[in-house]
């Protein structure tokens, strides 16, 4: 039961377990019609089904089917994939421009991740990461491409800023209606809101994205409504009460005020007022400034998992078990009873030591080579850029960092929308399509 705070208001937290509901027939009739939705959107106008893909990244309706989930997600790419075959290919990719590295790092990420189900004990696990890997990789390809066809900056926007409002809301409800996890100060413990996403601090950094484009947006072309939902993303974002998410944001806002000077107060401003309206909010249920926390030191919250140097300290044991080539993909969690974690099953909260551990340093070096080409890319074109590339910097840089202490990457919903960004950025970067019949739609 949650306490109660001194002066009587009860802040519920219940701690949420997943589980897997197989597809029934209305879940089937959505997906089909959603599919089919997408790839119409996408042959008439890719701008549409990329949109639609970018909106539905937080919100997956999963459900199981021959052990294998199905989601909003994968069945828009599947019908944004279909959709974009209504257009002669000869210029999806260009021979000449910077996508080149980026998707050449991606696909190596995706096949070492494969090549280190060789020394798998559990080797379905590591289908599982590499066909995870495979979705990122085919979503930036797609945004990449329907962007390059229909460069629409207005529909996308619109459909980023609505649906990162959107889990900003649900997600500030749950701090009346229940949240998924909590912290103790003292004797109340304090909701970290979650929402759509799987926990406070995937949450965070799904907002990373989110922000990044926002703020990126109104420095070039302001916006009351995005504006709005720049501060409220901050302000959901303070209440996750993550301290990496925190600081990430205060990357983004770095990055913009780099890059963009005074006109980056135009998106600093909403951030700083969503932030202190957070804090507040955060420091009144609390009670205290105990709330934020300096340390890395682990912290007694329903649904914790272990802390961090516990799981780091396990990662490093299986680690020198295994130096060459890991344990394998997906096998981290695993493996954690034999490197003296038993009953603890999570991943490593550090996205380069779960690489390590996983696939040896070559799946390491892999992981790091294509974050590097990702910012290496950007911050050669962002002074000068579209706002697209800003964004994908800042949050590239923000997330790169992020996941020194959270492996959020590990969670879709975290990575799709910067995967889709990414490759929305690439675009804008490569030369447009070289005739007119090349965007036509086929006969």
């Amino acid at each position: 039961m949650p306490e109660a705070k001194p002066d009587g208001v009860r802040f519920p937290v219940v701690d949420a377990f997943p589980v897997p509901i197989p597809i029934d027939p209305l879940a089937a009739m959505i997906f089909t019609a959603f599919f089919a939705a997408c790839a119409l959107l996408t042959a008439r106008r890719p701008a549409i089904g990329l949109a639609l893909l970018f909106a539905v990244q937080p919100f997956a309706l999963s459900r199981e089917i021959f052990s294998t989930a199905i989601t909003l997600p994968k069945v828009a790419l599947l019908g944004v994939i279909v959709g974009l075959t209504a257009f002669r290919g000869s210029s999806f990719f260009p021979r000449t421009g910077p996508w080149r590295v980026v998707l050449a790092a991606a696909v190596a990420l995706v096949a070492l991740t494969a090549v280190s189900a060789l020394p798998a004990q559990h080797r379905i696990a590591t289908l599982t990461e590499t066909l995870k890997y495979a979705e990122y990789a085919v979503l930036l390809a797609a945004a990449f491409v329907a962007f390059r066809l229909d460069p629409d900056d207005v529909v996308l926007l619109g459909a980023a800023g609505l649906s990162a409002s959107a889990v900003a809301a649900g997600a500030i409800v749950q701090i009346f209606v229940g949240s998924p996890s909590g912290l103790h100060v003292g004797a109340t413990v304090v909701p970290r809101i979650a929402g759509a996403l799987e926990g406070p601090n995937q949450l965070a950094a799904y907002f990373e994205s989110a922000v990044a484009i926002l703020g990126s947006w109104i420095v070039a072309r302001p916006s009351r409504w995005n504006a709005l939902a720049l501060a409220v993303c901050t302000f959901a974002t303070v209440l996750t009460i993550s301290r990496a998410g925190i600081a990430a944001l205060a990357i983004v806002a770095a990055v913009l005020l780099a890059f963009r000077g005074r006109a980056a107060l135009a998106a600093i401003g909403p951030m700083i007022a969503g932030g202190v309206a957070g804090a507040a909010a955060a420091v009144g249920m609390a009670h205290s400034l105990a709330i934020f926390r300096f340390t890395l030191d682990g912290t007694d919250y329903a649904g914790g998992v272990g802390t961090r140097d516990e799981l780091w300290r396990a990662a490093w044991t299986l680690w020198r078990r295994h130096p060459l080539f890991g344990v394998g993909a997906g096998n981290f969690e695993l493996e954690l009873g034999d490197a003296g974690l038993p009953g603890v099953r999570t991943h490593a909260n550090n996205w380069y030591l779960q690489a390590l551990v996983e696939g040896g340093p070559l799946l390491a070096a892999a992981t790091i080579g294509f974050v590097a080409s990702v910012c290496i890319t950007f911050w050669k074109s962002a002074r000068a850029g579209s706002p697209w590339v800003l964004a994908a910097l800042a949050a590239s840089l923000a997330l790169a960092l992020h996941q020194i202490v959270d492996y959020v990457f590990f969670y879709p919903k975290v990575a799709g929308p910067w995967f889709l960004l990414v490759g929305i950025a690439l675009a804008t970067l490569s030369p447009r399509a070289e005739t007119a019949t090349a965007c036509a739609p086929s006969p």
